[in-house]
């Protein structure tokens, strides 16, 4: 009977380690500005060091830890987007760089808005900020396109797409069929970043069709998902809203259509479900098929970073956006925010 135990324990733990070796674990999150000196200085306490301590044993845990990185990582140059209060240019202290590897990041995005605030010196010394902490980046034209990193025996290829005119344009599918076409030859799997739709606590539901804001076409998403999903990515997770959007698993594979803010104590509005902070971290197998996933409901508030939702109000807002804008997902998502397949 013992020598039985033994095998059964033995059988377990081999069988648990094949199924771990087998799947790929992603921890996702929204737009991260650590705090400015630009145009005033905001800055958190401690010099940011308790920013992440609610979430970082998710993105540590993670295979794979990815955001994306709202701002600039400088301390001088000339703003980009004009002087005086009411400016929207972010500028974090370099010395805040090794708060994200810290953290658990091992990509980020720089594909959005906000990182030509300081223009080519800004994007320049960020760049090298990440290089530094050995945080993989991508997603300006003429710069880095995409990233490769291996985990488990698998290349796993990043790419990251924005609206802005010194990103790679997601409302160009030309260039996004290129950019993806380039990562099927180096990684096993794909995993795509994009900055778009509209913003404001009214936009947390994802349209058909094209979105607008400030004149500025802002993408048609769900084509956007669809499609490089189609043409062999893996995963896909936005930004740009400011809100949590739906979650979808369409033909196997996961989308999260805004993952909203996440670490930003200053700068934006943090009222209402603009407060909203999520972790999605999900399990892929080798092939890039959807296996489960969990929501991660965090709450912001001005100053602090990303603090525990006892209350789950993430995972329902989540869910029902969810239920009643892609109610033809693959997915199921549970009132504690387990993502099931349907």
């Amino acid at each position: 009977m013992r020598q039985r135990n033994l095998l059964f324990i033995l059988f377990s733990l081999l069988f648990s380690h094949a199924v771990a070796q087998d799947s790929l674990t992603i921890a996702m999150t929204g737009d991260i500005m650590m705090g400015t000196t630009f145009p005033e200085v905001a800055l958190p306490a401690n010099d940011g060091a308790n920013l992440f301590n609610d979430v970082k044993h998710l993105l540590r845990k993670a295979d794979i830890a990815v955001g994306n990185l709202e701002g600039t990582l400088c301390d001088g140059g000339t703003s980009a987007k004009g002087e005086g209060p009411n400016i929207y240019a972010f500028r974090t202290p370099t010395s805040y760089a090794p708060l994200l590897k810290d953290a658990g990041y091992d990509f980020l995005s720089m594909a959005n808005n906000h990182a030509h605030d300081f223009g080519d010196e800004g994007i320049a010394s960020t760049e090298e900020c990440l290089r530094q902490q050995g945080i993989k980046f991508a997603g300006l034209q003429g710069r880095v396109e995409s990233a490769v990193i291996r985990r488990k025996g698998l290349r796993i290829g990043f790419c990251a797409f924005g609206h802005n005119s010194y990103t790679i344009q997601h409302t160009e599918l030309d260039s996004v069929r290129r950019v993806l076409d380039d990562l099927k030859v180096k990684s096993d799997l794909i995993v795509v970043s994009f900055h778009g739709g509209a913003e404001g606590r009214s936009k947390s539901h994802l349209p058909y069709g094209t979105e607008t804001f400030l004149g500025e076409d802002r993408g048609s998403l769900r084509e956007l998902a669809h499609f490089c999903i189609d043409h062999g990515a893996d995963v896909v997770y936005g930004h740009g809203p400011h809100v949590v959007r739906a979650i979808e698993v369409y033909k196997d594979r996961f989308i999260d259509y805004s993952l909203g803010n996440f670490c930003t104590p200053y700068g934006m509005s943090l009222t209402g479900i603009s407060a909203h902070a999520p972790v999605v971290t999900i399990t892929i197998d080798r092939h890039g098929r959807f296996l489960h996933g969990q929501i991660h409901s965090f709450l912001q508030a001005k100053g602090i970073g990303p603090r525990l939702d006892k209350q789950g109000a993430v995972a329902r807002q989540i869910k029902l956006l969810s239920e009643e804008d892609v109610p033809h997902s693959q997915a199921h998502i549970s009132a504690t925010g387990k993502i099931t397949r349907k």
